[in-house]
């Protein structure tokens, strides 16, 4: 009996760490989820290989399982290593004392049905950002965030009742401000510069791409594309650059690995643990997919998971330190030209789904298009457009 348990583990830690390497480059949901279970299928087939030494399972034929299931969690920890204290930082501790060049942010996705916006709020005072950037925001949202965010007088509003609404709140000026609709017709994305106080200017784009999963979308291309847009956008930004939101890719897949790679922004997480943030109430299926990557002329100052908000994510504050000496000695990932062809053809692919004429761009002065949701049938129904503005005091 436990022998059969141990070889079922180590069985189905093989064929799940097996398909994604088999088919890197396919995109159909049921492959593209087992990028986020590493840590999950270590321990699966950790437990199967000691269950299988246990019962004296690694002699004659039987052995092929279990020491397939070794190499299965040794090439999972080679993909999450980098995200522990074990690995080499990627962004260094901030060397600057001076507040004028900090910029710090909050990224929470509040669950369009989430009702509990005092927690949210409370964790927005406690840690006391510069932005603050809600994901899955409709309309109830926007009124309960509103008048309790008197102290970021900037905004870019763009709420929509199919779970993919966003709202961005700032203390700091904001410039040059759009939300484009950049794969997807209903799912928008954010961009901006904003002012520091020492009168520098840093590129905020902010993303929440549709997820490959039942219910949402048969295939990651929409995603994957979405995020090689950005990355290509900003692979030769002039000035600083920040991207964050809630990418629903963990960050040690392939496709983030390749959105490193085409944007050369680094990863504060490397080196310091996983920031899991999803899912909020089942620690053991918790990924980190709330992500904040920056251009290497930054240095952390701090970063944290927020408490528990009603929400099935956790929100993440990071505060980041503006130091340009930083580019010498913080090494960005490097692309090739196996990289460059690999974006090009997701989003030539993700275009052809589209159809023709394929998603809008738009300033902040104009309407959203129709939004109806892709979502669950029970969130389905209200407005059918969101409002899309640039708000600034007067």
């Amino acid at each position: 009996m436990i022998e059969g348990i141990g070889q079922a583990l180590c069985g189905f830690t093989v064929v799940a760490t097996a398909l994604p390497v088999v088919f890197p480059r396919a995109k159909a949901w049921w492959i593209r989820i087992l990028d986020f279970p590493r840590v999950q299928l270590a321990w699966t087939g950790s437990a199967g290989c000691a269950l299988a030494l246990a019962t004296g399972a690694w002699s004659g034929p039987a052995a092929l399982l279990p020491a397939l299931a070794a190499a299965a969690v040794l090439y999972h920890g080679a993909w999450i290593w980098r995200y522990t204290p074990l690995a080499p930082r990627e962004v260094q501790r901030s060397r600057s004392a001076g507040p004028d060049r900090r910029i710090s942010l909050v990224v929470s996705n509040v669950l369009q049905d989430n009702r509990d916006a005092a927690s949210l709020l409370r964790a927005i005072r406690e840690a006391n950002p510069a932005l603050v950037l809600c994901l899955e925001t409709d309309e109830w949202w926007r009124e309960q965030l509103e008048g309790s965010l008197a102290s970021h007088p900037h905004a870019i509003r763009c709420p929509l009742p199919n779970t993919y609404g966003m709202l961005l709140y700032s203390r700091l000026p904001i410039e040059d401000a759009r939300v484009d609709f950049l794969i997807e017709e209903d799912v928008p994305s954010m961009q901006a510069r904003v002012g520091l106080a020492s009168g520098e200017r840093v590129w905020l784009h902010c993303l929440h791409p549709r997820p490959p999963a039942p219910g949402e979308s048969d295939s990651s291309v929409e995603r994957d594309a979405e995020l090689i847009v950005v990355a290509k956008r900003v692979q030769n930004a002039k000035e600083p650059v920040i991207v964050c939101g809630d990418l629903n890719d963990v960050a040690w897949s392939r496709t983030t690995r390749l959105f490193q790679k085409l944007s050369r922004l680094v990863d504060p997480r490397k080196g310091r643990g996983f920031f899991g943030t999803f899912h909020a109430r089942y620690p053991f299926l918790r990924y980190p997919l709330d992500h904040v990557f920056h251009s290497a002329d930054f240095r952390l100052v701090r970063m944290r998971v927020l408490p528990y908000v009603g929400s099935d994510h956790f929100p993440v504050f990071v505060e980041l330190s503006l130091e340009p000496d930083a580019e010498q000695t913080q090494e960005a990932p490097e692309r090739d030209a196996g990289d460059e062809a690999e974006g090009k053809a997701t989003v030539a692919l993700a275009r052809g789904r589209a159809g023709p004429g394929g998603p809008a761009s738009r300033r902040s002065a104009e309407p959203s298009p129709a939004a109806g949701s892709r979502r669950r049938k029970a969130r389905r129904g209200g407005s059918a457009s969101g409002l899309l503005e640039l708000a600034r005091p007067a």
